[in-house]
């Protein structure tokens, strides 16, 4: 029995295949303009590429922004929920998820075991997201790849004070044109994301074990900042981050059946 679960971000369509035994297969590729038909074309591919028939597709799930335009799935989901079950999955004993995407993070307070108890979310200002540390890099000339590792090469770092995404662009340019150091810049920018992220958790704080979800968690630069900036010794991130919210939309298909 195979089920999909297929996560259509602002930025990414991370779609995965799930069987008897866990992952089946898996993708990740671009939004673009136009996410109904980016989204039907991902999902034939990696099932042409996986050797799955249309027809060996028990049931579908999906998730994320563009979720109720996803033509042949059987039914829409949650994030919040769909990036609960995943993260169950790979970490059973989670207690809180870090979600953070290209336009919008959440942090979800859960039992172990997927329940989800309480969330918060934040999708109306993109300085707290994906958006923006890409927006940065940009600026910097670095290539995403390249901020983060750049980013834990100072401990120095600088305040970037201002709420909304547009200001905070004209803050770094004032930063640039005083000599600061991008790695310095960077690392600021980063604490100012951590910063936004644990104001949201402190309506119910930081359980532990705490694992990060989502595109930004791959950034080395951004995890290392949030550890630190919440005081912890440890943020899980799964091997690959962005396909959480999808595993747990194809989970949740599994369990429809089980039904």
């Amino acid at each position: 029995m195979i089920t999909c679960g297929i996560d259509i971000g602002a930025r990414s369509i991370d779609i995965v295949l799930c069987g008897d035994d866990g992952i089946v297969a898996s993708s990740v590729a671009e939004t673009g303009i136009s996410p109904r038909e980016n989204a039907r074309a991902a999902f034939l591919a990696l099932l042409a590429e996986s050797g799955v028939p249309p027809d060996g597709i028990a049931r579908t799930i999906a998730t994320g922004y563009g979720r109720n335009f996803f033509e042949g799935m059987d039914r829409a989901a949650s994030e919040i929920l769909c990036h609960a079950a995943g993260t169950a999955r790979l970490f059973p004993g989670a207690r809180t998820v870090i979600d953070i995407g290209a336009q919008d993070s959440k942090v979800i307070r859960m039992e172990p075991g997927g329940s989800v108890l309480d969330f918060l979310m934040n999708d109306r200002c993109a300085a707290g997201t994906g958006k923006f540390i890409e927006m940065v890099a940009a600026m910097l000339h670095l290539s995403l790849g390249e901020a983060g590792p750049l980013a834990l090469q100072t401990r120095e770092t600088v305040e970037i004070s201002s709420m909304c995404a547009v200001f905070a662009e004209s803050e770094i340019i004032g930063l640039v044109h005083r000599g600061i150091r991008r790695e310095v810049i960077l690392r600021g920018v980063f604490r100012s994301i951590a910063r936004r992220t644990l104001g949201m958790a402190g309506r119910f704080g930081l359980e532990r074990d705490v694992v990060f979800t989502g595109g930004v968690a791959i950034n080395p630069g951004v995890v290392e900042v949030l550890r630190q900036e919440a005081r912890i010794p440890e943020i899980l991130v799964p091997p690959e981050p962005q396909i959480t919210g999808a595993l747990g939309a194809a989970l949740l298909a599994r369990r429809d059946l089980e039904r």
